[in-house]
């Protein structure tokens, strides 16, 4: 371990909390500032899919490659490559003048979060002794809690008091950001590259090409879903035959074995698919389709990431009780219902006593699901394999994430197309006009409707999810493992 002086340790901290800042504010705004980049760049639906899932794709399939970069060059200067690639694709995206740049400048930002993100809590493993590592990561984490929830009341800020064009100042925030972090890790010392083991490129590409092709199945609509679809599926196995056949797999398959392991992936799959969801089509929903203000929006999802912060400390020690099963299908329980509530409400367009109390209760849920599914995952390897286990877990999340939007925005289409009329606005875009009162009716009944079935799907799976966690996930693990 390389020797940090106590002031090199708290500049580092600090440059990890302003670097991780910058994706954790860019992920909780952007389904806020999606009705503003349609109407700011005249993008369709499937523009603001990729727009979502072109930093997903790419950071989803090079979040290992980007951990074990690290290992090999150096956290410092992969952290600080990945800050300056993010912070170059940043301006870019504030700069866009149309939609396709604007996707392509997400695709960079994807690339340079994935060697940002695993280099935020390495190197603070790195500067930190073991016996202060975890004061300093639950600093880390109560700064990163308060910009995520502090990112979509900006945003809706911003755009309720400048208007649509100002979603660009979301991206442009980061250029400051991004200096101060580099400026705190000059001069700071870094370890030299420790892996021998070459990286996984062709891994790294196969995974890439796998998630493309079956999240373009879903979100393109020139009907060749099952063509698109089937060589995703091929790519998906030739990706499985690569990794189980590799020098230095990116995912190692053998910890699947384990059938603790492979539940914490499945549930953590599930039930992320569902909180991007649901995260990602609600304010859309609800800004150009029940017409509120951004700001008043996200006001009103405050207080999922209140409650997710405030309740995931005491759900860690009833982990430590009861293990991790019981609490992540108690957690997996209550999302379930919040889902079914958002559904069943979608209707009634009530944001203060129906979308602030389900968001209440999503966030109970999901506190009963963040920090036990990771304790889950670091229980059920050996201690070697925890930062593996760990970067996979993160990963399988953020694919979760990616499928979500393709799959619900097609799911969404289709409900919205089968129920609306010719002449309204499609789904998600505010009416630029006042139309004919019986035609706006009908496209925000059609909006419910599609909302609601986004809802009903999800709740399905974090239903399983559920049942899953009781199913493979429980305490003997810990005695097993230990």
């Amino acid at each position: 371990m390389t020797d940090y002086s106590p002031a090199q340790s708290r500049r580092i901290l600090v440059a990890a909390i302003v670097a991780s800042s910058m994706g954790f504010i860019d992920g909780s705004v952007i389904s806020i500032v999606t009705p503003a980049i349609r109407a700011s760049l005249g993008a369709s639906l499937a523009d603001v899919q990729w727009v979502s899932n072109a930093y997903l794709l790419t950071l989803s399939s090079l979040l290992l490659l980007g951990g074990a970069a690290g290992d090999r060059f150096g956290l410092r200067n992969v952290f600080a490559a990945g800050i300056v690639l993010f912070v170059l694709a940043s301006l870019a995206s504030a700069l866009a003048a149309n939609a396709a740049f604007l996707i392509a400048a997400r695709t960079f930002q994807g690339i340079g979060a994935a060697f940002m993100v695993p280099g935020s809590l390495a190197i603070i493993a790195e500067a930190y002794p073991k016996d202060q590592r975890g004061g300093a990561i639950g600093t880390w984490a109560a700064a990163s809690s308060l910009t995520t929830l502090l990112g979509p009341v900006l945003g809706g800020a911003l755009l309720t008091w400048f208007g649509d064009d100002s979603w660009r100042w979301v991206f442009a925030i980061n250029l400051p950001l991004g200096v101060l972090a580099l400026a705190l890790l000059l001069g700071m010392p870094d370890a030299s590259g420790r892996a021998p083991k070459p990286l996984d490129l062709a891994g790294a590409a196969l995974a890439t090409v796998t998630l493309l092709l079956i999240s373009w199945a879903f979100i393109d609509v020139s009907g060749w879903f099952w063509a698109y679809l089937g060589a995703g599926l091929l790519a998906l196995l030739v990706f499985l035959v690569w990794e189980a056949r590799a020098q230095a797999p990116m995912l190692p398959l053998a910890l699947f074995a384990d059938r603790h392991f492979s539940g914490a992936q499945a549930v953590t799959f599930l039930i992320y698919f569902g909180l991007s969801a649901v995260l990602f089509y609600l304010p859309m929903v609800m800004i150009a389709g029940w017409l509120i203000s951004p700001a008043e929006v996200a006001i009103a999802m405050l207080p999922f990431g209140i409650v997710l912060t405030i309740l995931s400390p005491p759900a860690g020690k009833l982990t430590d009780r009861y293990g991790p099963g019981p609490v992540i299908a108690v957690g997996a329980f209550l999302v379930t219902l919040s889902f079914v509530g958002f559904g069943l409400t979608a209707h009634l367009h009530q944001v203060w006593l129906g979308i602030v109390p389900l968001m209440t209760l999503f966030g109970i849920g999901m506190s009963g699901i963040a920090g036990p599914v990771s304790t889950a995952v670091m229980g059920a390897v050996k201690d070697g394999e925890t930062g593996t286990a760990s970067a996979i877990n993160n990963a399988v999340a953020r694919v979760a994430g990616l499928f979500a939007v393709a799959v619900m925005g097609g799911l969404a289409l289709f409900i919205f197309n089968l129920n609306a009329s010719a002449g309204v606005a499609p789904f998600g875009v505010i009416p630029e006009t006042a139309g004919p009162a019986d035609l706006e009716a009908l496209r925000v009944l059609a909006t419910d409707q599609a909302f609601s079935a986004i809802c009903y799907a999800t709740a399905v799976l974090a239903a399983v999810g559920a049942w899953l966690s009781w199913a493979m996930i429980d305490h003997r693990q810990f005695a097993r493992a230990n």
